[in-house]
């Protein structure tokens, strides 16, 4: 075993890779940027070396100074973790030249496999079955387009290069074609610094079910079973689960020797993941697609450690080390049912855009780390409270690991572990996962990369938290702040008591989302009791403090448990309704905001300008794509708000643009 490692990477990947690794008796090295200077993964390792600015580019993707680093730190090996230089062949390549152990792939197998064109032309040979495509290295737009023609509508464009989601698009007629391969190819070259793409026929209502594999340099290959990741937006991944649901036992052993199959044709060691297209049958059962190989751990290998009570970067370790593989094929075996769900700061509300800012709160369900447990949930996470969320990397802030003995138990302990879940801030995806994990056809296992377009009305036209609960459980937490400290003199409370008669009091309050003001009076009558009235509603209004930041809440007939957090002018409210944020203000004091936001199309967070699709002068249409941002390593269409003219362009293609800054202005159209 290795005395020391570097881990060329950041957030939850560090600190996992840092745990295993003191529980073997192995001292590990961080790097960071200048953004994560004072990250939870600097500290969670035992030495840390600095390598550059917060852009990625100047950091993260700089191979040689991470090998230089960990040569002069007297390391014996080198992590990848996921995304960055994990599948990058000359990286790899470029650890064993300097004498460091890369743990991961030989760069061969990563070159091999780091070409999905050239991948599939390798899988074809093994047998492995392939999706109808076009997969070879001429990509002028006039063939591309006649080979999508050839292969029929709808296709899907890939980056060969690519992964995670990034450099696809789907594309249902011709007229969509060159504008869909433009941004496709824009997204691949920002990502992978390679625009190669691929055309396949689009698969109508796929499943995405991958196969773990793990080999060693003794020539033992295995595969661990498979995660069903169906369920996807902007085709990355949300939840994933193991074992596949539905899945019959002679079909997993097919993709389990596919999967060892496609390791063993590229000479594969350490972990790696094959990834299929699942097409379901009129029979209920499926035929699978060799999609790509991901030659690095996944960001879901938690659910496959669940089911089989193994650590997988511990197998890593060792296979590196050059240790045999722990466990032969005969030996492995699964056990109930594991759910990973991936918390991110992003509005789902708003095509999931990424969100930025301070983590102001972070309070998570009771949880063990990094293994299964009958009754908690895992949590793995880079990030802590008061860590700042920047448009520099993935927006991914945690992910929360349930196990069950059976999927319905699964399900249970995921939507409680949601619920116990209080994140404020920047925007999250916590309370739209809530909802898919309630939706029909998640829990009833109907799934398909699609299940989120399916389901919208449910997913997104959900109603909220009823604003006078959100607007009561702030109203509770003002109360029992200000009655704080007051001893029993009367004089000096400031709850509103009168010698003679009731009192009035009003609560200005916005609320976050749905964007909505709130103008709350509390009433204190003659008998003493309270009335909280919102608008021409009112009820009776109580709350009792169960501890700090908890109250048993009564408004009107109904009652239930809330937790409210304040930080500052803004309060979280949670409960098993739901969630929302509110932001207590004095309308004087903001009277002017409205005003100061100007009359210019303003970015919707912050990122690079990547494309502008118009110029000044230009009559534009409501709905028009007007610019193109690229934030957290993924793009976003700026479009017309209104129809107008563009009165003038006030950033260049390139330029880092701040959140909420006016990237244009667009004037009334000519009459």
């Amino acid at each position: 075993m290795f005395d020391k490692i570097l881990i060329a990477n950041r957030g939850e990947i560090a600190c996992r890779v840092a745990a295993t690794a003191r529980r073997l008796g192995v001292c590990t090295v961080a790097v960071y940027a200048q953004a994560d200077a004072d990250a939870r993964h600097v500290h969670a390792c035992d030495e840390a070396v600095a390598i550059g600015a917060s852009a990625p580019r100047e950091s993260y993707l700089q191979g040689p100074r991470i090998i230089a680093a960990a040569l002069a730190r007297g390391a014996q090996a080198v992590h990848p973790g996921y995304g960055f230089l994990s599948e990058n062949a000359a990286f790899a390549q470029a650890c064993a030249d300097a004498g460091l152990a890369f743990i991961g792939p030989p760069a061969a197998a990563i070159a091999a496999m780091g070409s999905k064109s050239a991948a599939k032309a390798l899988m074809a040979e093994a047998g492995v079955p392939l999706v109808p495509g076009y997969h070879g290295r001429d990509n002028s737009p006039a063939l591309l387009a006649a080979e999508a023609a050839r292969i029929g509508w709808p296709v899907l464009i890939k980056a060969s290069a690519g992964g995670g989601g990034k450099g696809m698009r789907r594309v249902d007629r011709a007229d969509d074609f060159a504008a869909a391969l433009a941004g496709c190819q824009r997204e691949a070259r920002a990502s992978f610094g390679d625009d190669q793409v691929l055309v396949e026929r689009y698969v109508t209502r796929p499943r995405h079910i991958e196969i773990q594999v793990f080999a060693d340099r003794h020539g033992q290959a295995v595969h661990l079973f498979e995660r069903d990741c169906s369920v996807q937006r902007r085709h990355q991944k949300v939840l994933e689960e193991a074992p596949a649901p539905g899945l019959k036992a002679e079909r997993r052993a097919e993709m389990g020797a596919a999967a060892v199959a496609a390791a063993r044709a590229v000479g594969y060691v350490g972990a790696g993941t094959v990834e299929f297209i699942a097409e379901p049958q009129a029979d209920g059962d499926l035929r699978f697609y060799f999609m790509e190989m991901n030659t690095r751990l996944q960001v879901e290998h938690p659910v496959t450690e669940a089911i089989t009570g193994l650590d997988l970067v511990e197998w890593q370790l060792r296979v590196a080390a050059g240790e045999p593989l722990p466990l032969r094929q005969e030996q492995l075996s699964q056990h109930g049912h594991a759910i990973e769900a991936r918390i991110c700061a992003e509005n789902p509300d708003a095509g999931f855009m990424p969100a930025t800012g301070t983590l102001q709160l972070a309070r998570w369900p009771r949880h063990v780390a990094f293994e299964r447990s009958e009754s908690l949930a895992r949590v793995d996470s880079g990030i802590r409270e008061g860590d700042a969320i920047t448009p520099f990397y993935d927006s991914m802030i945690a992910k929360l690991i349930v196990w069950g003995a059976t999927r319905a138990q699964a399900l249970a302990r995921l939507d409680a572990a949601l619920r116990d879940t209080h994140l404020m801030g920047p925007a999250t995806n916590v309370a739209f996962l809530r909802r898919v994990v309630g939706s029909r056809a998640f829990a009833g296992a109907d799934l398909d990369t699609a299940l989120i377009e399916r389901e919208h009305s449910a997913l997104f036209e959900a109603p909220g938290l009823a604003p006078e609960i959100a607007a009561a459980a702030v109203a509770a937490q003002v109360l029992a702040a200000e009655a704080a400290g007051q001893d029993a003199d009367p004089w000096s409370r400031r709850d509103g008591w009168r010698l003679h008669g009731g009192a009035r009091r009003r609560l200005s309050l916005r609320l976050q989302r749905p964007a909505q003001e709130l103008a709350v009076v509390l009433e204190r009558l003659h008998d003493g009791a309270t009335r909280l009235d919102l608008g021409e509603q009112g009820w009776p209004f109580s709350a009792r403090p169960l501890g700090p930041d908890r109250f048993d809440l009564r408004l009107g007939e109904r009652r239930l448990t809330v937790a409210v957090h304040a930080r500052g002018e803004r309060y979280a409210v949670f409960c098993e309704a739901g969630s929302a944020e509110l932001t207590r203000f004095d309308p004087i004091a903001h009277a002017g905001d409205a005003a100061e936001a100007g009359a210019g199309l303003a970015a919707p967070m912050p990122g690079k300008l990547v494309a502008l699709l118009v110029a000044a002068g230009d009559a534009v249409q409501r709905g028009q794509a007007l610019a193109v941002m690229e934030a957290m390593k993924m793009e976003h269409t700026i479009a017309a708000p209104r129809d107008g003219v563009v009165e003038a362009l006030l950033y260049a293609v390139g330029d880092q643009v701040a959140d909420g800054a006016a990237l244009l202005r667009l004037a009334a159209p000519a009459a």
